[in-house]
């Protein structure tokens, strides 16, 4: 099985990227038409500190679980091995679970609708142009081992 080239999977950008245009774009519209998604109380704060901190130690297992695997979490570089274990065993794509949390986790505090309902378009965009990508790439580069963690681990959680 030939190892396909990096360069080739050709992501629509990177994805940590793609989630800090999209929650600005929505604190930038949040400030022209407010969208608040709770009152005056400030549990949003509350709420949205406990899913930031659970969000950034699920990003942080993921990537010291990558380096002890000796890959990478950047698309821009081969995968050297597939990442099964620690939160790869609940989603192919702990990353971007967790970068999906801190977004929500930023909406809540600010109490900003806009950037939430960007969320689904966000969300669209990074499985068209960045996760099936990454899927194929994953499949021609492992092969079956793949194939087989594909089938037996969701996408999300």
């Amino acid at each position: 099985m030939s190892h396909p080239d990096p360069t080739r999977l050709k992501i629509l950008a990177p994805p940590p990227r793609m989630w800090l245009d999209m929650l600005l774009l929505g604190f930038a519209i949040q400030t022209i038409s407010p969208i608040r998604l709770f009152s005056t109380t400030y549990s949003h704060i509350v709420l949205g500190s406990c899913i930031f901190a659970l969000s950034a130690a699920f990003a942080r297992w993921a990537f010291v679980v990558m380096r002890k695997m000796g890959t990478t979490a950047n698309p821009d570089k081969p995968s050297e091995a597939l990442t099964t274990s620690g939160p790869f065993r609940f989603s192919r794509n702990p990353a971007y679970v967790a970068m999906t949390g801190l977004y929500m986790a930023l909406c809540f505090i600010g109490n900003a609708g806009w950037p939430l309902i960007l969320l689904g378009p966000l969300l669209l965009i990074m499985y068209w142009g960045v996760i099936r990508k990454e899927e194929n790439y994953l499949s021609e580069k492992f092969g079956q081992s793949y194939l087989v963690y594909k089938s037996e681990v969701r996408r999300w959680l």
